[in-house]
């Protein structure tokens, strides 16, 4: 199993930028996949999350209305389209899924919001 993220970078506040998760490795369309954030200091945290074949979603408080989480089974991958960004959302982001009971996070990716 992999998870490989990118599209992580410096935006100035107000900004857009969307992330993306390729995955490898297990049927994709079968699993659940989420976004996770930690920023300097703090623990890790759910940003979002899109189910497996309905595709429903849920978002963290913090996010709801500025960011929106996709899937696009026939290529592997997971998105997370960011709004109205802040410096609070300023953090590494990790993609997240889980096979059965074991957990498996990508290598994350940094985004900066800041002027």
């Amino acid at each position: 199993v992999q998870l490989v993220e990118s599209g992580g970078g410096l935006v100035q506040p107000g900004g857009s930028l969307r992330l993306s998760c390729v995955a490898s490795g297990f049927t994709f369309s079968g699993y659940a996949m989420s976004w996770y954030r930690q920023a300097p200091g703090k623990e890790r945290e759910l940003v979002a999350f899109i189910s497996n074949f309905s595709g429903s979603t849920n978002y963290a408080d913090s996010v709801k209305g500025r960011f929106t989480i996709s899937r696009d089974n026939a290529k592997n991958t997971v998105y997370l389209q960011m709004n109205s960004l802040k410096p609070e959302d300023t953090a590494v982001f990790y993609c997240y899924t889980r096979l059965g009971l074991r957990p498996y996070w990508g290598q994350g990716t940094q985004v900066t919001v800041s002027s």
